[in-house]
């Protein structure tokens, strides 16, 4: 399933080509395999995990050793870092993905024609996909657990920062794959850190479907413009949260604050305020000195200042900003059709919220403001696979084909049409 970094040969292109190629005929085998086969890996791959747990930490501890010996900064080295939770974490994630219904092979709006024939749609696999992710190593697990129960083979080119974590992780996931004879090859884990390998991956469109990038802005821009083969992203998450002029305070104060505090280095964490100005003078005092509690910077326009006196001035690119920080840009506008034409000039499509009482104004909200995720009264944070009930997710998609938001199992299927007949013919 994966080399180690001593047997590579020096021709990287070469070596790419062959893991394509590999993966192209795993694709095959795991298309047909029945969902028992592909669960028992999955419980196999989980007991793995566990039952390795020293030899897991002993090698992401050679990863943290190397990263701080290269100067990685603490936020770097914590989603670095395996802990026993973590480990924990991995093999359950493993287990719940074996509990998620199997989307392939169902079949989906089979009714008949005038002419007498059965037509419907059929869920299929991608066939193979290729996943290039930074730092933390439960991605390999995650991206692993969510390609073989979707029937598709996978190649995963992890950040070189997370190498040998992550050649300790695959070798648990080929023990599951042969614990329940699947081909070890539907799960390869690129064994260099030689950039020219992600290259090399994105032309490989002979024989990888689709790819999924993983990381921070301008891995994901890189990707977007070399790759020869269709991506899902996206590039980033300015999310917004609109108090509307009818919000109930309590509600307005509970969301915005969760939606900045809950965690900061999310895509999903708000990074822009907006409240309509008729609420403004009693919303923003209370929610002020919440953030100033947190230790949350305010950037805010000018008729925010003139309520809150203390906070920076929100320059202009406050607006664009993703801080994945403690740190907020807030604007006070007119009304709902302001906040929503705010969104689609500084918005990135990921996810964004109203809070309001007038159902009138929700109803538009959900309908006109064109991200992934649009929310009524709750928190952006909640934009995730787990909280939406798919599961795991290999990633959030702001495109709009072929999938969009969270990218659990359905999303990493396509769908084909089929046709019964009894020896129709047309005429």
């Amino acid at each position: 399933m994966s080399d180690t970094a001593e047997s590579l040969p020096f021709n990287i292109p070469a070596y790419m080509r062959d893991l394509g190629e590999r993966a192209r005929a795993a694709a095959r085998e795991l298309g047909r395999a029945e969902t028992g086969a592909k669960n028992a890996a999955l419980h196999a791959m989980a007991d793995a995990i566990v039952a390795a747990r020293t030899t897991l930490k002993s090698a992401n501890q050679q990863d943290l050793d190397a990263g701080r010996q290269r100067g990685l900064e603490a936020a770097l080295l914590d989603r670095l870092e395996l802990t026993d939770a973590r480990i924990d974490a991995m093999a359950e994630g493993l287990r719940q993905v074996a509990a998620l219904a199997d989307p392939v092979g169902a079949i989906s709006g089979l009714d008949y024609r005038p002419s007498g024939i059965q037509v419907g749609r059929m869920r299929v696999p991608l066939g193979v996909i290729g996943i290039i992710y930074e730092s933390r190593p439960n991605v390999t697990a995650d991206a692993a657990a969510l390609c073989l129960k979707s029937g598709n083979a996978c190649i995963l080119r992890g950040g070189s920062e997370a190498l040998h974590a992550n050649q300790a992780i695959a070798r648990c996931i080929e023990q599951g794959l042969q614990h329940a004879g699947l081909p070890a090859t539907a799960v390869q884990v690129v064994a260099t850190t030689d950039r020219a390998a992600v290259g090399e991956l994105l032309k490989l469109e002979k024989y990888v479907d689709v790819i999924v990038p993983r990381g921070g802005k301008g891995l994901i821009e890189r990707i977007t413009a070399e790759s020869r083969i269709p991506v899902i992203k996206h590039l980033h998450g300015v999310c917004h949260t609109y108090i509307d002029d009818q919000a109930d305070l309590e509600k307005a104060v509970r969301v915005a604050f969760n939606a900045k505090t809950q965690r900061y280095g999310t895509c999903n964490t708000m990074e822009t305020l907006l409240v309509a100005q008729g609420i403004a003078a009693q919303v923003l005092p209370l929610l002020g000195e919440q953030y100033r509690a947190a230790g949350v910077e305010l950037r805010g326009c000018e008729r925010t200042r003139a309520i809150l006196d203390d906070i920076t001035p929100a320059q202009e690119s406050d607006w664009d900003e993703e801080y994945l920080a403690p740190i907020l840009a807030v604007r006070v506008v007119d009304d709902l059709d302001a906040a929503m034409d705010h969104i689609a000039r500084h918005g990135s499509a990921h996810t964004d919220v109203i809070v309001t009482e007038n159902l009138a104004r929700a109803r538009r909200f959900l309908r006109e403001v064109d991200s992934s995720s649009v929310m009524v009264n709750a928190s952006s944070r909640f934009a995730d696979g787990f909280e939406y009930g798919l599961g795991a997710e290999i990633g959030i998609s702001t495109d709009k084909l072929h999938a969009r938001g969270p990218v659990g199992l359905e999303g990493l299927t396509t769908q084909k049409f089929i046709v019964i007949g009894d020896g129709h013919i047309r005429v």
